[in-house]
């Protein structure tokens, strides 16, 4: 009997055929209601989507204009699951996100008061307006799905996925994301501008505010959960996760990189291949699923000698995708 290791695809994993289909189908739902909403961007739509089915926090760095936060309040509505809307400005307060004990007189007793952060899916517009000090306040909840407050841990929902905008052109007024907040996003997606067809039928009424007002949810907050799961089973072959790694050391060698792929992001590139493979139909990750999300994944988190530069950064990492051998059955 062959064992697992002799062959990227697997011969025997927890997930049945029957649990890869209904997954797929699932995704594949998720990414046709954006779709409707966000038009001529499939890319882009596929890659949240992606990180919807990872389980990670999508970063949507944009020019203003082309969709951030419609995409953003798509997704969430396309998850039957509790939605809260952060409005980041310089004066909210850490408190105001993750929420604050209340004294009551008459009970002489304390209770907490939840912050909008304990929703399934929760959108910080403008997330660089926010202060330092109240970014800090997401990096528990994005890494670890809990909130400290006043000495008390509490639990998030088990599907709480963090959404945040960002303009990257803006400089007034805002704060830009340290490294560490950068690397706790899955992926950092960007729109751009449609193409011509895809601007014309915005203008016809295609897309847009429109369809996001006539927008229902396609996916309930327990599927969502049994997609992780699933997506968690997805069978990894030790080769596969050489590729990978090979592909982030060199990050860390490449000449134009001051500061290469963390550990953190090497996990994140499985887990995002992981949810990729399922939603292609399979059980295992292909070195494809690995190429497929690895500029999504991995260019917001390489530091460049000459500051941030998320074109040049992508260039680099499809370059090493270029370089590095892919692992042959």
């Amino acid at each position: 009997m062959t064992s697992p290791t002799d062959s990227l695809t697997p011969h025997a994993v927890d997930l049945t055929d029957g649990d890869v289909t209904r997954a797929a189908e699932l995704a594949s739902r998720v990414a046709a209601n954006l779709d409707t909403v966000i038009k001529g961007k499939h890319d882009t739509v596929r890659l949240v989507t992606v990180a919807l089915v990872a389980g990670g926090h999508v970063l949507i760095e944009d020019v203003p204009g082309v969709g951030k936060t419609l995409l953003a309040k798509a997704l969430a509505r396309t998850v039957d699951g509790s939605f809260r809307r952060i409005q980041a400005t310089s004066d909210v307060l850490p408190t105001e996100i993750t929420g604050v004990s209340v004294y009551h007189e008459s009970s002489e007793d304390w209770s907490f008061r939840p912050g909008p952060i304990f929703a399934d899916i929760v959108l910080v517009d403008e997330i660089n307006r926010a202060t330092p000090r109240t970014q800090s306040a997401l990096l528990e909840a994005m890494e670890e799905r809990q909130v400290s407050v006043d000495g008390v841990t509490r639990p998030l929902p088990h599907t709480f996925t963090l959404l945040a905008t960002q303009n990257p052109v803006e400089h007034v007024g805002t704060f830009p994301l340290v490294e560490g907040q950068r690397d706790r996003f899955l992926t950092v997606a960007s729109l751009g501008y449609p193409d011509h067809d895809s601007a014309r039928a915005l203008l016809l009424g295609s897309g847009g505010t429109r369809s996001l007002d006539c927008l229902r949810p396609v996916l309930s907050a327990d599927e969502l959960a049994w997609v992780r799961t699933a997506a968690d089973a997805v069978f990894v072959d030790p080769r596969v996760a050489d590729y990978i790694l090979e592909i982030v050391e060199r990050t860390r060698r490449h000449a134009d990189v001051a500061l290469g792929v963390s550990p953190r992001g090497a996990l994140a590139t499985l887990q995002a291949a992981r949810a990729h493979a399922l939603m292609e139909g399979r059980p295992f990750i292909a070195p494809a699923d690995v190429k497929a999300i690895a500029a999504g994944v991995l260019s917001h988190r390489l530091l460049l000698h000459g500051g941030p530069d998320l074109e040049l950064a992508t260039a680099i990492v499809h370059g090493l995708l270029l370089d590095v051998a892919v692992p042959r059955p």
